[in-house]
């Protein structure tokens, strides 16, 4: 597991995510590539990162919160960045780094695989990372061939077979041989990935304050060595479960209590730990939880297990999670996370199971469902 590694991205959370657990590998005597961190949206913060990156050999993390009821507040060095760099100001260095390495790493964001009407794919025209991408992967396939592994961390599901389909229309869009075409899909493996980390601010000029909990799951698929071991990182053959437990516990559950919230007319700051704290409402929550969500999933997925861990998010004393926030788009969420549950679980009359998730939400989960 060695290689260099470029990571298109300079938020707080892939410093306090990617970052660290490759910096912990490496700290523990394995052969972790040095990163090289691009920036690609020219914005005047990122441009402040990148620069911080390309002259600071660590940076800090502070992780700070719960872990198995314990408190833990914690520093880390953060170290292995090789330099910082401006997509569009060190393109050549950029192609450089790109034709070298062994892994490119991504975040760019909710709209980060967006792709103009009219996209150019080239180092001189891209307005987008897809179309940047694209360029770069046929700088690397003209000059070696090399094969290369693809780690997104972007919030969408299936995000590597997501990004893979996007650059291969690019690729012939582009006017690309099918050469390169056939490289792509035969030598560019692109990892479906599941990112879980609350970083709950940044540090100037760069590093991170986050939560103790973390999760880098990467799905298998023939070829794919990941880039390091760590205990937050795991390889499973399905990615689907790993994705159910996050979007029917964690996130239910945060919009379970912006329901609550929404409901009792709370005070307009109250945070998710204030929220909980009050144990007529947690009680409320534990036991929609345990008695109509924990029980739909298989054994083996330690759903009890992960809800524990979700109440020690909740609880971190360090985060200030808002009601309000999570509540924003509120009815799309519950379609979502709430019906999409019920979906998933094969209940098709809505007043037919899971009594206590259908009483929390009302008409609000019940509508279109007879």
């Amino acid at each position: 597991m060695t290689g260099e590694i470029v990571q298109f991205g300079t938020s707080r959370f892939l410093q306090a995510h990617a970052d660290l657990m490759l910096s912990q590998a490496r700290d523990a005597g394995q052969s972790v590539g040095p990163i090289t961190v691009v920036e690609t949206t020219g914005s005047p913060a990122s441009r402040a990162r990148v620069a911080a990156f390309a002259q600071a050999k660590s940076f800090p993390v502070h992780i700070r919160g719960l872990h198995n009821g314990q408190m833990r507040d914690e520093r880390h060095e953060v170290s292995g960045i090789a330099g910082g760099l401006s997509a569009r100001e060190n393109a050549e260095a950029l192609r450089d780094a790109v034709i070298k390495a062994r892994y490119v790493l991504s975040n760019t964001g909710d709209s980060g695989y967006a792709v103009p009407e009219r996209p150019m794919p080239t180092l001189d025209d891209w307005t987008g990372f897809p179309e940047l991408l694209t360029a770069l992967l046929r700088e690397r396939f003209e000059a070696t061939g090399a094969a290369l592994t693809l780690l997104p961390c972007e919030l969408i599901s299936r995000n590597g077979d997501t990004l893979r389909a996007i650059v291969i229309e690019l690729a012939r869009e582009g006017q690309g041989s099918e050469a390169f075409v056939r490289w792509i899909e035969e030598r560019c493996i692109f990892v479906n990935a599941l990112v879980d980390r609350i970083v709950s601010e940044p540090l100037d000029p760069i590093g991170a304050v986050a939560e103790p909990y973390a999760l880098w799951a990467l799905e298998a698929q023939p070829g794919f060595e990941p880039p390091c071991t760590h205990e937050q990182m795991v390889v499973v053959p399905d990615l689907g479960p790993v994705e159910r437990k996050k979007l029917f516990i964690l996130n239910l559950s945060h919009t379970l209590l912006a329901q609550h919230w929404l409901d009792n007319g709370a005070p307009d700051g109250l945070t998710v730990r204030e929220a909980m704290a009050d144990q007529e409402t947690r009680t409320w929550l534990d036991t929609i939880v345990t008695a109509d969500i924990l029980p739909t999933f298989p054994s083996g997925d330690d759903a009890p297990g992960y809800w524990a861990q979700c109440r020690d998010r909740f609880d971190n004393p360090f985060l200030n999670h808002r009601l309000a926030d999570i509540a924003s788009n509120h009815g799309a969420k519950i379609e979502r996370r709430a019906k999409g549950f019920l979906d998933w679980v094969g209940v098709s009359n809505g007043r037919a199971s899971c009594p206590h998730l259908r009483a929390a939400f009302g008409s609000a989960i019940n509508a279109g469902m007879e």
